[in-house]
């Protein structure tokens, strides 16, 4: 998958336009109407949390914890999603092992469990597992397009049989009682765009909302996103519709709602890069301006996820870590060096020692008193508009 985006274009913000403030997804409120889109290999439990506290701003104190309780608005994320899951492998595995997939905290409310497959009566027998686990929504993927999961007939695959995924659906809503959504593509390729009859379809089977990534699976993540799409399936239903896709920055998610009307937002490729994006909008929505992260912040962002994942004890951390460390140092100058020493590291504890040598160096991690085991600080100076200071917008290889 693509590692950038093409060509992005910059917009600016819409005379009359905000983010909703909230939106009602069968009984579950969202609020701020944002949500963060589900991405294999990053929006496990741990990164869940981290943005849920990363995004705090100025109005938290200087040395707040990131195990303090932090609701969705003081966030700014309204809506947090799992990776996906696999129906198949959900259905089969001993309740013991779900809990490595199923994993969530009371903090992390609310939070969508998002499951691909083909078979109707096995994707309603994990969404009912989904639903006894304690989360508030289920959501189906149609939108991967991954040519493993494409070839097992899921994900984007399924595009190319409407039919089938109204068995699915039905299957589905007739298991659960919990919100019910479905994320997906304009279609198969330009000459099979199924997106409104989708959306109708979803509407009719009794889904309580609907998110729309605008490429087709053939794009995969090329080109541009085509928003005029969201904005014919936002004509086209009543539901709510979540628009996704070439999403880089408040403007861009202002303008994005501007034009397709759309009743939330999803942010995916941005937010590794740029934790605080979903608190930027909320600032943006409210004000007309929004906090850039400074050098300092961005260490202790680095620092205080990397030791969330060691403080997991999970044997996967120093290769989550070094998975990160390109994403989150993007635009830090000398990160190059950074990045050497996080990749020669042999384990978690050393590549903390690396991140905290490099911003020593850099007069970063002994600022202000500093304390990088003491969570997110506030960003620091308040800008009309993010320019390209630290660069905080990088590119990922991800799923969403």
């Amino acid at each position: 998958m693509k590692k950038h985006w093409d060509n992005p274009i910059e917009h600016v913000m819409p005379e009359h336009t905000r983010v909703p403030a909230s939106v009602q997804i069968g009984n579950v409120t969202v609020a701020p109407a944002t949500v963060l889109a589900p991405m294999a290999g990053v929006t496990d439990t741990v990164f869940r949390r981290f943005i849920r506290n990363a995004s705090v701003f100025s109005a938290a104190p200087d040395h707040a914890s990131v195990e303090d309780a932090v609701s969705n608005q003081q966030s700014g994320c309204g809506l947090i999603m799992t990776e996906f899951t696999s129906a198949d492998g959900l259905s089969r595995m001993r309740e013991s092992k779900r809990k490595r997939y199923l994993t969530f905290y009371d903090d992390e409310h609310p939070i969508a469990a998002q499951l691909f497959g083909s078979n109707p009566q096995t994707l309603a027998e994990a969404a009912l597992i989904v639903e006894e686990t304690g989360f508030d929504i289920v959501d189906l993927n149609l939108g991967c397009p991954a040519k493993r999961v494409v070839s097992c007939n899921g994900g984007s695959g399924l595009l190319r049989d409407l039919p089938l995924i109204g068995e699915i659906f039905r299957a589905v809503r007739a298991a659960v009682r919990i919100p019910f959504t479905v994320k997906f593509r304009l279609g198969w390729n330009d000459n099979h765009i199924v997106c409104v009859p989708l959306a109708r379809l979803a509407e009719d089977s009794g889904l309580n909302a609907v998110s729309l990534h605008a490429r087709t699976r053939e794009q995969g993540y090329a080109g541009q996103a085509r928003w005029e799409h969201i904005a014919e399936v936002k004509a086209g239903v009543r539901i709510p519709v979540i628009g996704n896709g070439d999403v880089r920055t408040p403007e861009d998610a202002c303008a994005l709602v501007a034009k397709t009307g759309c009743d939330a937002v999803m942010i995916g490729r941005a937010a590794p890069a740029n934790p605080w994006i979903f608190r930027q909008i909320a600032q943006y929505t409210a004000t007309g301006r929004y906090d850039v992260p400074t050098g300092r912040d961005r260490y202790r962002m680095i620092r205080t996820y990397f030791q969330m994942l060691v403080d997991e004890s999970n044997p996967e951390a120093p290769g989550k870590m070094k998975q990160f460390a390109s994403w989150f140092t993007h635009g830090v100058p000398g990160s190059a060096t950074l990045r050497k020493s996080i990749y020669e590291a042999r384990s978690g504890a050393a590549i903390l020692d690396a991140v905290d040598r490099f911003f020593s160096r850099e007069g970063l991690a002994v600022q202000a008193g500093a304390d990088p085991e003491q969570g997110m600080p506030h960003p620091g100076r308040v800008y009309d508009r993010v320019s390209s200071v630290d660069d905080p917008i990088s590119s990922l290889t991800v799923c969403d």
